[in-house]
């Protein structure tokens, strides 16, 4: 199924309900579904064929979805980028997938013309299209949207395999690899999350603060496909706005967020009603306990951990509301539904229960491969099984990750997991957040190094003595650093390749 018909069957249902909103504007299911069949149309008359790339440069409003659905509709392929990325990191995208069309905010047009003037080999590609959308409504979208409702249009059939989305990976090792995800993959993505994440449903309100070209955008596929009120917080983030916005409009599910966002949304949350939430799905990075305890004594046992990426979206295990409590709350937590996990050993065999291994995942969400790199296809999806570079352990249902395969700290011969080390810091009353790596060594070969946020004062002596209580000695930190805030990328991950560059 072309999974543009989401949003085609919501229309039916629920034609004059609100579909999405961006607080500047809203349409109905109806209005969302004839806008992005014309968009799709409109490409058609324009001359993009069938199964071209469209990048999609845009900053969460409501013409995202129009997009979004409509390249699927029209059998186009999605390739969703974060709205804060560099021209040179534009220009990769734009030029490794071959774009036919790229559709970005107004606001962006320095970025889009430097990415495409300066960082693509010779130039844009040949013939390509460029969108510019101005949210006051005049617009290169608005013609192609105005074309196309003088044509019939209906949803394009697909088959099962045929792209529908390039996930392109946030790149903290290097350039950024296509993840290719089918409309099976991305029906598997919405099925998975309605069976385990959230089962939506058409009086839901659902939140998005997150990029909509990331997580959020494939829960928007959920929401759509259950006919829920979609509200587009636009801009930055803020604390109070996303707030005031939840008690405004009723909102009782929070698409997608990083265990931060629901730090800083803690601290206002007392001076709003927020008694409408009844899901908040989080991921990205494991949620301190102190944190959890706190969040759920506010908002209530509401949240949802999830444990994917963009090979397998949003999908392979998840923590329910229930399992948040004790030592589960430093797990990742049990399989999801649809697909297989297991862990491995270097040679691909399947380690006993309790032993590390690294996460393998299998199923119908499992991308079909890297766009134009078999070498890493071939690679990442050997035996059928997608490796995910995650290193775990299973105990009982539970996975407990404990780092990338490439950040395992090896100190005088003995592997070290960072997330053990972080798991004990960040059990410290004063720290707030951590990451661990390891740095050369000319005499241990590796030696363990913490990056450190606070939230009072402590010592580095104090921080050391609390790891040699909870771990074997050689685990405990050599070197502490303090910092005012861990470096991130855009969808909220610790950046653990900038602290080792930074220390080194």
């Amino acid at each position: 199924m072309n999974v543009g018909t989401f949003l085609t069957k919501a229309a039916r249902l629920r034609p004059d309900g609100c579909a999405v909103s961006d607080e500047r504007r809203h349409l109905t299911y109806r209005e969302l579904d004839e806008q992005a069949s014309a968009f799709a149309a409109g490409l058609r008359q324009r001359g993009i064929p069938r199964g071209a790339h469209i990048v999609i440069f845009m900053a969460n409003n409501v013409d995202f979805l129009t997009v979004l659905f409509g390249a699927f509709k029209g059998g186009f392929v999605a390739v969703p980028v974060n709205a804060k990325l560099h021209p040179s990191e534009l220009g990769y995208v734009v030029e490794h997938c071959v774009a036919a069309a790229v559709v970005y905010s107004a606001s962006s047009s320095a970025t889009v013309e430097t990415a495409l003037e300066s960082h693509t080999a010779g130039g844009a590609p040949s013939g390509l299209l460029r969108i510019p959308v101005d949210l006051d409504g005049v617009d290169n979208l608005a013609e192609i949207v105005a074309i196309g409702r003088g044509w019939a249009h209906s949803d394009v059939t697909v088959a099962p395999d045929d792209p529908a989305w390039i996930f392109y990976t946030s790149g903290t090792t290097g350039r950024p690899k296509g993840a290719v995800l089918s409309h099976r993959n991305l029906s598997a993505c919405t099925l998975s999350c309605l069976a385990d994440m959230c089962d939506f449903q058409p009086e839901d309100v659902v939140l998005h603060v997150a990029p909509l070209s990331h997580g959020s955008g494939l829960y928007a596929l959920a929401s759509v496909a259950r006919a829920a009120t979609n509200i587009i917080h636009v801009g930055s983030f803020d604390a109070d706005a996303v707030l005031s916005a939840i008690e405004r409009h009723r909102v009782t599910v929070i698409a997608f967020v990083a265990p931060t966002i629901i730090h800083m949304l803690l601290d206002g949350a007392a001076s709003h009603d927020v008694s409408s939430l009844r899901c908040v799905p989080y991921g990205g990075a494991p949620i301190d306990p102190h944190l959890a305890a706190t969040a759920i004594e506010r908002f209530g046992p509401i949240f949802v951990q999830l444990f994917g990426q963009g090979e397998s979206p949003m999908t392979i295990t998840y923590l329910r509301p229930q399992d948040h409590r004790g030592e589960l709350l430093t797990s990742a937590g049990i399989p999801r539904t649809d697909v297989e996990v297991k862990l491995v050993d270097e040679l691909d065999q399947e380690v006993a229960a309790g032993e590390i291994g690294e996460v393998c995942v299998r199923g119908d969400v499992v991308m079909s491969g890297y766009l134009n790199d078999p070498e890493a296809t071939s690679s990442a999806l050997r035996g059928g099984w997608l490796h995910t570079g995650d290193v775990g352990r299973f105990d009982g249902p539970y996975l407990y990750l404990l780092a990338r395969r490439n950040d395992v700290i090896i100190s005088g011969g003995s592997n070290i997991y960072p997330r053990e080390v972080e798991d004990v810091l960040t059990t410290h009353a004063s720290v707030r957040e951590a990451c661990v790596f390891g740095l050369p060594d000319p005499k241990w070969g590796e030696i363990v190094v913490a990056a450190v946020e606070v939230g009072s004062e402590v010592s580095v002596e104090e921080l050391v003595a609390h790891c040699r209580e909870h771990l074997a000695s050689f685990k405990k930190p050599s070197r502490i650093h303090f910092v005012d805030e861990l470096p991130k990328n855009a969808y909220g991950k610790v950046l653990r390749r900038d602290l080792r560059t930074r220390f080194a």
